[in-house]
């Protein structure tokens, strides 16, 4: 290739058409974590082995070139954006539930039991359209007592939301709680509480686990209220957790907050009835020893 032949990407598009070095206004700098750079294709960068379009539209750059030799956004470039602004948040999965799955114990179990089958075949329904799901801000609700399997279904929503390239901020409402107690003693690099707030509320999928478990203080109505009415007003999905009821849920975290997210979940939680698993698969006693 000569030197005024225009290079290519592996898709054909002219990639001298675009810009040898990143503007001065780099759109990421507002977003980029304090800990350091996040890789981000720079428009203008070579693609090297590596690089590649989760989407399979692009060839890696984070930019598309159309007929007119125009640069425009990938959809893949939007997605690694949102993961830079949401980086320091809980976004992967517990240990115990990475190997989640509606083929395997407990969930197959659960689809077999009359009571359980709609409710599985409902979170199933949502992760095999967990695209359409996040992007109409629908989310799931999800009520029992301990031990029902509320968890490990509220898991496999969120694992089909980070295969699907998708942001997730997991947590139990008690933890997230002192999570953000702790932004108004932030120090130096650590986030405060505007930041940590806008991560929160910004990422595709929030999975809030064991609601209603925490103390009612003034101040906890307010924080949940917070998040839940950001996140409703911008069409962003919840998918939650709890061992109440919806009365007594209202009690615990106010009726403005559950107003929203039975709109969020599209009404009705989906209920999960029976025994603690937690307990019937629990080792059995040791017999007692001979004094």
């Amino acid at each position: 290739m000569s030197p005024e032949e225009p290079k290519r990407g592996p898709l054909g598009g002219v990639r001298a058409a675009l810009p040898e070095q990143a503007p001065a206004a780099d759109p990421l700098a507002p977003v980029l974590p304090r800990g350091g750079p996040v890789a981000v294709p720079d428009p203008g960068a070579g693609t090297g082995p590596a690089a590649s379009c989760p989407l399979g539209a692009c060839d890696g750059s984070g930019w598309l070139i159309d007929e007119d030799d125009e640069a425009r956004p990938c959809e893949c470039r939007r997605r690694r954006i949102e993961r830079a602004r949401t980086s320091g948040l809980v976004g992967s999965l517990p240990k115990r539930y990475r190997g989640v799955s509606f083929e395997r114990p407990p969930v197959s179990d659960m689809a077999r039991q009359p009571g359980l089958s709609a409710t599985v075949g409902a979170v199933r329904r949502y992760c095999e359209t967990i695209g359409e799901q996040l992007d109409a801000g629908r989310g799931l609700w999800l009520m029992g007592g301990p031990g029902t399997g509320k968890t490990t279904l509220a898991m496999l929503a969120s694992k089909a939301a980070i295969e699907a390239g998708r942001t997730v901020a997991i947590y139990s409402t008690p933890a997230l709680l002192a999570r953000i107690r702790r932004t108004f003693a932030a120090e130096g690099g650590e986030d405060g509480y505007l930041a940590f707030f806008d991560r929160l509320v910004s990422v595709d999928l929030l999975h809030l686990d064991d609601l209603g478990a925490e103390r009612t203080t003034e101040w906890v109505l307010e924080q949940l209220y917070a998040i839940v009415d950001r996140r409703y007003n911008d069409e962003r999905s919840i998918v939650f957790t709890t061992n109440l009821e919806e009365p007594e849920l209202t009690r615990q975290v106010g009726a403005r907050t559950v107003s929203r997210l039975v709109e969020l979940c599209d009404g009705n939680p989906l209920p999960l009835f029976g025994e603690d698993r937690r307990v019937e698969l629990a080792p059995a006693a040791a017999p007692p020893q001979p004094s």
